[in-house]
Parts: C-alpha cells; structure tokens; sequence
C-alpha cells in the first residue's frame, strides 16, 4: 500500500492501445532540436526554448514533434538544451533565456521560484506541476549475472555499483533516497538505514554529472551494476543496449515537475497544456515514464521487460510528501550536516 502526495494514482494495467512513436537518442549534453523566428518571451514565439534535466531528451524530441502537428503548435520548434538537473537550475537561475524548464526535482524548481524566473503557482495544478512519473530501478548486465533480486544485494563482494553525484544530479537524489527508505520500509531503523547507506557508498565505483551520462559509463563497461529511473533503463533498452533492470519491492514515487517561465512565450504554456494533456502523456510513456493524474497505462510499451506490462506495482512505494517535502529531505541528507554529507566526508 501507498499513499501518494498529491490526488492520483499510478495506473498499472494497460487500458488504451496507443501508436509506438519513433525513437530519439538520450543525451545529457545542450542540443538544438530546431531553430524559429520568434524570441522568448514573445507572444507570437514559433520556437520555445526548453531547458531540462537530461534523461526525458527522447521524450522531449517526441512531444515537441507532435505539438507541432496541432492547431495551436503549428510551426513550432523546440530549441533544447538539457544536462544535470541541479546544474541546468542554476544556469536559469543565472540569466540562461528559457520558456519552458523541466526539472528532475522539485526543490530545483523552488529554487527558480525563488530567483523569481517561475511563477509561485508553478505547483497549483491538478498535478501540483509534475509532468512525469518515475522509480528508480536497478539495472544489470544482460541475464542478470550476479543474480541481484534487490536492494541487499548491492552491498555483497563484488558488486560495482555505477549511480550519479548528488552535487548536480537530481537523479542521484532519487536513488539515495531509495537505497536508504527499502531500509525503514522494511521495517528498519533510521540507524539501520544509515548503515546500509555507508555500504552503498563503499560499493560506488563512479559518480556521474547526470543520469544519463551514468547510463553511458554502465553501457561503455564501467561498474556491473547501475541505479537509474526506470524511464531511463526503458529507454536504453529501445535504443538497443543489452540489459536488465529490476524494480525493487521498497521504492520512492519519481515526481518530475515542468513549468513556464516567467518570461515564458504564450506558445511555451500552450505546450505545457499538451504535455499534462492524454496525448502528451501517452507520449511520456511510450518513452517509459509511468502516467500520471488519471491517464490510463498504454498497451504496450517497447523497451520494458513486459512491453504488455510495463509498470509494474511496487509494493512499498513512498514519495516525497510522506519524507517531509524536498526542503527537509535536502537538509537531512544533504545539507551541511547531512547523512550522505558525512559519509561523504568520512572517506
């Protein structure tokens, strides 16, 4: 059982058939998805300038695509940049021109909020601003050779562990939280959990600057085991990469917000509107991210270990909101006297 903290649920059985979109490559570096006449902050814009974290690239590239194919996206191009979540915030934060930002985390996007480039009511939505859905899965080499079933198998001999730098990546967030909550879930304690923590962290052999650059050393042969968004192993997977992944019994709810900038054209919330709409969530999905708000599961999705079911339940899932909100979960874990701050000192 578990309790989300925002009014939705997580579809799980397959309702609606929808078309397989074509693929696009993932990519962590700033690329150019199209060029358009307009600037930002225009009214009349034909070109939206996104700048998001960097695992839902491909999914970006599909939407932007389609949006252009409807009455209100007619003409319209996406010009991208994407990169580390926490980094892409502060390049915003800084002066980066941006329409539309897209965020791993939701305390990245309060952070924009309070540099005045989002609005305060970025959050005020059905879906209190979350655009998709992830959990954070551990993926293997093809067959599964150390026969890794979940979270305790990862600090046995031998294991190399490959997940990204908590310093810029939002994706590594994720992935801490969960290693440390399957503890409390499991009926552990905060001492336990913490102690488990200092295991994984022994086992870390490479800290990537994003998810996806971490996707790249696990497939380039560094580490034997990687911890990614399901989203992102699903994705892998389409593009032809031989592994595995597994979906732990005890995991945490990915929620990854988007929103108009301040000086976000009228064309960009247009495009927002189509993200959070049915059609931009089947998008969001056939790319591996698992729906949200009311959206049905699509029928099949290329790439998960059963395409005809692709987003299985987990049977302990927490989220954020039941941690305390981002504000407390950053203090307690890595703040200045934060628990991975330590472990991280104590090397």
């Amino acid at each position: 059982m578990h309790v989300t903290s925002r009014p939705r649920t997580l579809a799980v059985t397959a309702a609606v058939a929808a078309a397989v979109l074509g693929l696009s490559a993932c990519s962590s570096s700033s690329s150019g998805s199209g060029t358009g006449s307009g600037s930002s902050g225009s009214s009349g814009s034909k070109s939206i300038k996104v700048v998001g974290y960097s695992v839902p690239k491909p999914a970006y590239d599909a939407l932007g695509a389609a949006f252009a194919k409807t009455p209100a996206g007619k003409g319209v191009t996406l010009s991208s940049s994407y990169g580390p979540s926490g980094t892409q915030e502060k390049q915003v934060a800084g002066g980066q021109a941006a329409d539309y930002v897209a965020f791993s985390t939701g305390s990245d996007m309060s952070k924009l909020q309070q540099a005045g480039k989002v609005a305060s009511g970025w959050d005020s939505g059905a879906n209190k601003g979350i655009v998709a859905d992830s959990v954070v899965v551990i993926v293997v080499k093809k067959g599964n050779p150390l026969h890794i079933t979940g979270w305790d198998d990862l600090v046995k001999p031998g294991v190399k562990i490959v997940t990204p730098d908590p310093a810029s990546s939002g994706s590594a967030k994720w992935n801490i939280l969960a290693a440390y909550q399957h503890v409390i879930s499991a009926g552990g304690t905060p001492a336990q959990a913490e102690a488990y923590l200092k295991k994984f962290f022994s086992h870390v052999v490479s800290r990537a600057s994003s998810g996806a650059v971490a996707t790249t050393q696990f497939t380039s042969g560094t580490g034997n085991v990687l911890i990614s968004y399901e989203a992102e192993a699903i994705l892998a997977r389409q593009k032809g990469e031989s592994l595995d992944y597994i979906v732990p019994s005890q995991d945490v709810l990915i929620e990854t917000p988007a929103a108009v900038t301040q000086s976000g054209s009228s064309t960009a919330k247009a495009f927002l509107k189509f993200v959070e709409s049915s059609a931009g969530q089947k998008i969001f999905q056939q790319k591996g991210f698992r729906p949200i708000g009311n959206a049905a599961a699509t029928a099949s999705v290329p790439g998960a270990t059963d395409p005809s079911k692709p987003f299985p339940q987990v049977k302990q899932l927490t989220t954020v909101g039941q941690l305390g909100g981002w504000s407390k979960v950053n203090d307690k874990f890595f703040g200045d006297n934060g628990i991975v701050t330590k472990i991280e000192a104590s090397k």
